[in-house]
């Protein structure tokens, strides 16, 4: 019994050491740092989780998905309708990213205007030639592609309605016996309906010159898929023994093998440049589902995609109006830019910047009026740069137009750097009749000077016989500033004077006022009156200059006031400014 009891002892004692109950593992200390260690990591990784805002985590791909279908189900049925069977095949997918990111019906409708002005190949005419093409192709693809679903839903319907119609067609609209070509493997076989178009060239898409597309009829309904596999057309190629190409009937190669896709043409000879050829037609394949290259960017990508613009280009732009005939009014636009914000390249001791600026008119039917193509460019010596930064640079451009409104689209890019700008605002043409006292816009300027008798109505900020350079007024609103040590110059044109009978002049008197917009009390005022003008006639221009040294810093209105006693009219005029 004892021996027993002893027995028992010795391993209970062997059990407890083997589990470290008496003396401990000799790894327990071990797997506790560890383990303390782990948490330690772990609630420093936590921390920092806490401290990531979840809105601003970046989106993964899966995400970025989820919330395009999000938004794609929030379309109206007219948009979806248009991005889905309109546009379904020559839409990027820039493009349509940023057309689901639109926040209204109103965005939605700019951008499909925008989304046919950029293929437009004569945006100088009314008609849109692409437009009108891609919308002919779509009908034809309808009438003769149609397979139980519409003809534009089917693969040829796709390739007409993107490439246009093929050079040469090669038609077996039932099929039969076909005579292989070489490179095929050769022999003869037995093939389902089948088409082979032929494009000497298309351009972009990495495509080039002798594209073959072929399309099988496989099901003899009249559905012919695109295939990059000529395989795919033969009725045969299942059929044992039978439709062998050349090497397959000498033996030199096996059937099973092109039914496996490992040898197309049936050569193991030419095993390795068939292995090439697949790729080609694979990588031809990709380049065909791809949106055509968009030939015509008369105003770029930006003004598609400037709504998820990360880096964008700021400037500043103004629109004045100048009664020029009864019918026609002068729309100067002047744009002001930073020389901040451009990037600068140096070259033979010069820094240079440089700014493309494209612009366009259009009616609110989307006739395209007027456009402008034009670069500003900065030339400034080494030594002079950091004094330049500190100034803008100004692009003026006189459009002439009838009065109604109109669409102004901008877009701004600078040459040395990555950043780019657009603008884009509806503008009223104001209409100067004869029949009431009117007057242009009226313009605080920064230099107001007559210009030689050879440069008068030519150059830019030439109005007439005057040099007006506008002060740009900011996007965010503000007033135009001018600082204590400028000039304060005003221009503005008044048009339809009373000419009284008898002297055969207008009599007028013009009141000029600069009122402190803090207390509204009037710090300036000045009175002129036609009798001093000379022969003007029932339109004159009315120029105002005065130093600011004296004006204390802050916000101002100048008011100009006309009183036509002839016709016992009064217009009154009115721009805020700062002083600094």
């Amino acid at each position: 019994m004892k021996s027993i009891r002893l027995l028992f002892s010795v391993m209970f004692l062997v059990t407890c050491i083997s589990a470290g109950l008496l003396f401990g593992a000799p790894g327990d200390k071990q797997a506790k740092d560890a383990q303390a260690d782990q948490a330690s990591q772990d609630g420093k990784t936590g921390a920092a989780q806490q401290e990531v805002d979840p809105l601003k985590r970046p989106l993964n791909d899966k995400q970025k998905k989820q919330n395009l279908k999000s938004l794609y189900k929030e379309l109206d049925p007219t948009m979806r309708h248009w991005l889905d069977e309109d546009v379904k095949y020559i839409i990027t997918d820039e493009e349509r990213e940023a057309f689901l990111k639109m926040s209204n019906s109103e965005e939605r409708d700019a951008f499909i205007e925008q989304f046919w002005l950029r293929r437009d190949p004569t945006p100088d005419t009314p008609e849109n030639e692409f437009k009108e093409e891609h919308y002919r192709r779509i009908a034809y693809a309808n009438e003769h592609f149609a397979s139980g679903i519409p003809g534009w839903r089917t693969d040829r319907g796709r390739i007409y309605i993107v490439f246009g119609p093929a050079d040469e067609i090669e038609s077996h609209p039932s099929g039969g016996s076909y005579q292989r070509d070489y490179s095929e493997g050769g022999g003869e076989t037995s093939t389902y309906p089948f088409e082979r178009w032929r494009y000497r060239y298309i351009e972009g898409q990495s495509l080039g010159n002798e594209v073959i597309i072929e399309f099988v009829d496989k099901c003899m309904c009249n559905e012919y898929r695109m295939t990059m596999d000529p395989n795919e057309k033969d009725a045969l190629l299942y059929t044992p023994n039978a439709g062998l190409t050349l090497y397959e009937s000498m033996g030199t190669a096996n059937k099973a093998d092109r039914i496996n896709g490992m040898n197309p043409t049936g050569s193991n000879m030419d095993y390795a440049s068939n292995q090439s050829k697949q790729f080609d037609r694979l990588e031809q394949y990709a380049a065909l589902m791809k949106p055509p290259t968009i030939k015509y960017k008369d105003l770029d990508n930006f003004l598609v995609t400037h709504k998820i613009i990360t880096n964008p280009l700021p400037f500043d732009v103004r629109t004045d109006f100048v009664k020029v005939t009864s019918d026609t009014v002068l729309v100067p636009v002047t744009i002001q830019i930073k020389n901040k914000d451009i990037t600068f390249s140096a070259k033979d001791g010069i820094e240079r910047g440089t700014v493309n600026i494209l612009g366009r008119v259009t009616t609110m039917t989307g006739k395209i009026v007027q456009t402008f193509e034009d670069p500003v460019q900065i030339d400034v010596p080494n030594e002079l740069l950091a004094q330049k930064v500190e100034q803008s640079s100004v692009y003026w451009k006189a459009l002439p137009l009838r009065s109604g409104r109109y669409r102004l689209d901008i877009a701004i890019k600078d040459v040395n750097g990555d950043r780019s700008g657009v603008y884009s605002r509806g503008i009223l043409v104001p209409d100067f009749s004869d029949d009431k006292l009117n007057s242009s816009t009226m313009i605080l300027a920064d230099v107001m000077e007559k210009v030689p008798a050879k440069s008068i109505g030519a150059g830019s900020f030439v109005i007439g016989d005057e040099k007006v350079r506008p002060r740009v007024e900011p996007a965010t609103g503000k007033p135009t500033v001018f600082k204590r040590d400028q000039r304060l110059n005003m221009w503005m044109q008044v048009y339809n004077l009373g000419v009284d009978e008898k002297t055969k002049k207008p009599s007028a008197t013009v009141q000029y006022e600069l009122i402190n917009a803090q207390t509204n009390k009037s710090v300036v005022s000045a009175t002129d009156g036609t009798d001093a003008m000379g022969n003007i006639g029932d339109q004159m221009t009315l120029r105002k200059s005065m130093a600011l040294n004296s004006v204390e810093p802050g916000l101002y209105r100048l008011t100009v006031k006309v009183d036509d006693k002839v016709t016992n009219q009064t217009l009154t005029r009115s721009t805020p400014f700062q002083v600094e």
